[in-house]
């Protein structure tokens, strides 16, 4: 019986391959914890920049620390705040972009406090430049006449204190009102003043609980930040509840447009 031949020295490949059959074996890189590193800080710096950007020139979030808005806003309201529409001011250089128009009479605006600025009020504008305001036993008369203000509470309609907070009033005295020691405001009977160019009178919605123009003066408009334009979150913070933002969510607000 006759042997076959042999054959040349080339390996036979599927007896003798240097690789496994499904390929070859992944080399764990020592360089991937640093590309997984480098991946998500660059998302995180996406992100934080996205949000920057938003919150200086978009919307920025607000809550309401306390009952001067009360009867439109309450205490415990979050809310969204249009910084576009008066012009964002763009940040370390003092300027602002072009605004979509002018705070109106009857809106509600957040500014920075002119006492303070590193504080954050929100009232409402009733008193543009060139406008002659004064109040007459807690009715506000704009230009002469009466304003009927729907929006508007009484906490205390018995009480209206005076004192040397409102006396800064008297250096903007309509001409021919009567100036001087004659002059003597109080929280529900005072002017007619004249708002100076470039200004605006706000006042709270809850008259006899409100810090606003009445007591420190006029809100430059350079100070506004912009224009709440809804409640996205709301709770009750005076509950018993110790965890109230969660067990007394007054979800009828949620969504509420700020008029």
């Amino acid at each position: 019986m006759s042997e076959a031949p042999i054959s040349p020295a080339t390996p036979d490949a599927t007896l003798v391959s240097a690789e496994p059959p499904y390929g070859p074996t992944p080399r764990r890189s020592r360089w991937r914890p640093v590309r997984v590193l480098w991946e998500w800080a660059k998302s995180m710096t996406t992100a934080l920049v996205l949000f920057f950007l938003v919150r200086s020139f978009l919307v920025e979030a607000f809550k309401i620390p306390s009952g001067s808005m009360e009867g439109t806003l309450l205490v415990g309201d979050f809310l969204l705040v249009n910084k576009l529409v008066y012009g964002a001011e763009v940040p370390f250089t003092g300027t602002r972009l072009p605004a979509m128009h002018a705070p109106l009479r009857g809106e509600v605006i957040v500014f920075r406090w002119p006492e303070d600025p590193t504080k954050d009020f929100v009232k409402r504008v009733v008193g543009l430049p060139g406008d002659t305001l004064s109040m007459v036993d807690g009715v506000l008369q704009l230009n002469g006449g009466a304003l009927k203000e729907g929006y508007t509470s009484h906490t205390e309609p018995g009480a209206d204190p005076a004192g040397e907070e409102f006396r800064w009033q008297r250096q903007f005295l309509a001409r021919h009102a009567i100036a001087g020691a004659s002059y003597h405001p109080s929280r529900n009977n005072w002017g007619p003043l004249v708002v100076p160019n470039a200004h605006l009178f706000v006042l709270g919605d809850n008259r006899d609980n409100s810090l606003d123009s009445r007591y420190w003066g006029f809100v430059p408009d350079s100070m506004v930040k912009g224009r709440p334009m809804l409640v996205y979150f709301s709770y009750a913070p005076d509950s018993a509840s110790s965890v109230p933002f969660l067990t007394k969510v007054r979800w009828h607000r949620l969504g509420m447009r700020v008029r």
